[in-house]
């Protein structure tokens, strides 16, 4: 018919498929606008060109160190500049980059250099103890530790090891870039608590970080005008790959160490802040700022929040002083958000306690998804748009994760019937908007960040005085969700809520600790199954 592709065009196809890849976009934003400004933490302020300098030196140091194609190299980073240089100039050695949480505990960071097999970890100054303590954990070698000082922040180079800005110096500004030769090479690992103590290494691909990317420049509405405030971690989810997507428009990066209300408000007044993103929680930081910590500012900035719906009264607290916000939704297995509670003229002239009920809905999808369904996951079949039949999330489209590292039976239970199992359940309305109703699982999402409570069970049943325990989502006005823990007590046996919280925290990371201990019996079913429903029933009216 002519309209099909023939042998005749093979050749030019091949000549014109270009593996996609984030990497594009920094390559042509420092071809295009070497001179704008690219990158900003602290008093150092980069352009595109010394962005891409940089990475480039980056990318040939880590090969100098032995870094080969396919290896991971890790960070234990906060929001610095390094971090975002880290994003470009790791793959751009073909190698994976592994972004780690900065709160986890010694032994889940050991844990993670030795599954993810990092061969080389950038490391902050103030992060070293840390990292060292983790290394010693191991049972084999872990990482070769590159260290980043912030002298700037108080954190001046300890002499122990090689120094990130040596390390980049005696680098070949010459490198040449190793560019995928598939789009589904693997890009960047995640761990994610998953329902397990271990936590899951999620694997995105150049493609899927590319398209994500891409549809975050048009539902976002970056511009080449658009300052960009890393709030959201550059370990969670990279960044909800805003990083990676900033360049593709030619915008600037604002790196944020220290996530604070001052912080916050002197960006945004010194640096004209546009768009940032951050979990509800950063939201009321803004809302209870200090006087003595606010600026004043004349425009507004676009801020996307993502981890728990935000309360009604948050958003009648935040859009006033100059925020429009917008919900998002997704998962570390989805490179972050995927559907957004997309905003309809009609809904403007709505009674303010509607409107904000509206503005917490889950949403619609993204440009980056094909699909975002809420099915009986028993037969793998939609709901109906009822306002009330509640399933679960399903997902498809091109920004869901490879697969799990090493671990393909929870690979296939993730895509079971040919879509991702969000595991979060829902219903959809009669627009087709979806609500969270309730997390399957017994995830916590406290902070926006994810706890497991089978984890936090398993730290406090090390206590000689527990019996039994529990652990479910307990409401919070600051962190949205806290772990609380319900403890039945061996016989004869002795503890309190102060010293069982001190040592599960001697245990865990900070945020995954119990913040409230409840003892009495546990609720079981027949067969001796903890009935955790009833249970998050107590925990509400705490």
């Amino acid at each position: 018919m002519g309209w099909m592709a023939d042998e005749t065009g093979l050749e030019r196809r091949r000549a014109n498929f270009v593996p996609l890849t984030p990497l594009s976009h920094l390559r042509r934003a420092a071809l295009i606008f070497p001179e704008r400004e690219a990158l900003v933490h602290g008093v150092r302020r980069l352009t595109y060109g010394q962005y891409h300098d940089r990475c480039t030196r980056l990318a040939s140091a880590l090969v100098a160190a032995g870094v080969a194609p396919g290896d991971v190299v890790a960070t234990l980073l906060p929001n610095v500049g390094a971090h975002a240089e880290a994003h470009f100039g790791v793959p751009a050695c073909a190698a994976v980059l592994n972004t780690i949480n900065t709160r986890l505990d010694v032994d889940t960071v050991a844990y993670i250099f030795g599954h993810g097999g990092a061969k080389v970890a950038l490391v902050d100054t103030a992060l070293l103890p840390l990292a060292e303590a983790a290394i010693d954990a191991m049972e084999g070698d872990g990482p070769r530790i590159i260290e980043v000082a912030d002298p700037d922040a108080g954190f001046p180079a300890s002499s122990t090891y090689t120094e990130y800005e040596d390390f980049l110096a005696a680098a070949d500004p010459e490198f040449d870039w190793i560019m995928p030769e598939d789009e589904w090479e693997s890009l960047a690992l995640n761990y994610t608590s998953g329902t397990t103590g271990r936590p899951k290494g999620v694997v995105y691909s150049h493609r899927g970080a590319y398209l994500h990317s891409m549809g975050t420049c048009m539902t976002f509405g970056l511009t080449e005008a658009s300052k960009y405030l890393t709030i959201v971690p550059l370990f969670h989810c990279n960044n909800w790959i805003h990083t990676w997507s900033i360049p593709a428009v030619g915008g600037t990066v604002i790196c944020l160490r220290d996530v604070t209300a001052k912080g916050i408000y002197d960006a945004i007044a010194d640096e004209g802040i546009t768009h940032m993103g951050g979990a509800p929680i950063v939201l009321n930081t803004i809302i209870n700022a200090k006087d003595s910590d606010r600026r004043p500012f004349d425009h507004i900035v676009t801020t996307y929040t993502a981890g728990a719906p935000p309360p009604a009264a948050t958003l009648a607290g935040i859009e006033p002083l100059g925020f429009k916000v917008t919900q998002v939704y997704g998962l570390t297995e989805t490179y972050g958000h995927v559907t957004e509670c997309y905003w309809k003229d009609g809904w403007n002239d709505l009674p303010t306690e509607e409107r904000y009920a509206i503005k917490a809905r889950t949403g619609v999808i993204q440009p980056m998804m094909e699909e975002a369904v809420v099915m009986d996951a028993d037969t793998m079949t939609p709901v109906p748009w009822d306002n009330e039949t509640v399933g679960e999330i399903m997902l498809r489209g091109n920004s869901v994760m490879k697969g799990y590292l090493k671990n393909p039976e929870a690979s296939e239970e993730a895509f079971a019937g040919g879509y991702f199992h969000s595991g979060d359940i829902a219903f959809q309305h009669d627009d087709g908007y979806i609500k969270i109703t309730d997390r399957a699982k017994d995830i916590i999402i406290s902070g926006g960040e994810n706890v497991s409570s089978v984890e936090v069970e398993g730290a406090l049943m090390h206590h000689p005085a527990v019996l039994l325990c529990a652990v479910v989502a307990k409401p919070d006005d600051k962190w949205g969700e806290v772990p609380c823990a319900f403890v039945e007590v061996k016989d004869g046996a002795e503890v309190d809520e102060a010293a069982l919280i001190g040592f599960a925290r001697e245990r865990l990371a900070g945020f995954k600790t119990p913040k409230k201990v409840v003892f009495q019996e546990l609720p079981k079913t027949s067969t001796g199954k903890i009935q955790k429903f009833e249970l998050r029933k107590i925990a509400k009216e705490l």
